[in-house]
């Protein structure tokens, strides 16, 4: 299982990435809501949103920012 890290951009944000430290998405608190927000980049680094490796666990919802959460639910799909 691939280990991902979070990082705090705000209070309502944690960029989230691979060991290699690609960003492949966000967790966002929308209301009173987690949300992971996958990202991928095209070929030119322009941003896809919902895109990238995790595409498919886009919107995925989780109780709060944590690392062992997000791994636990997200690594597998790595």
């Amino acid at each position: 299982m691939t280990e991902l890290t979070l990082t705090e951009v705000n209070a309502n944000v944690h960029s989230v990435h691979l060991p290699s430290g690609a960003h492949v998405g966000n967790l966002k608190r929308i209301g009173a809501v987690w949300k992971f927000k996958a990202v991928g980049y095209d070929a030119t680094g322009a941003v896809e949103p919902g895109g990238g490796p995790l595409t498919d666990q886009h919107n995925m919802v989780f109780d709060a920012p944590d690392t062992d959460a997000m791994n636990t639910r997200l690594g597998c799909w790595l």
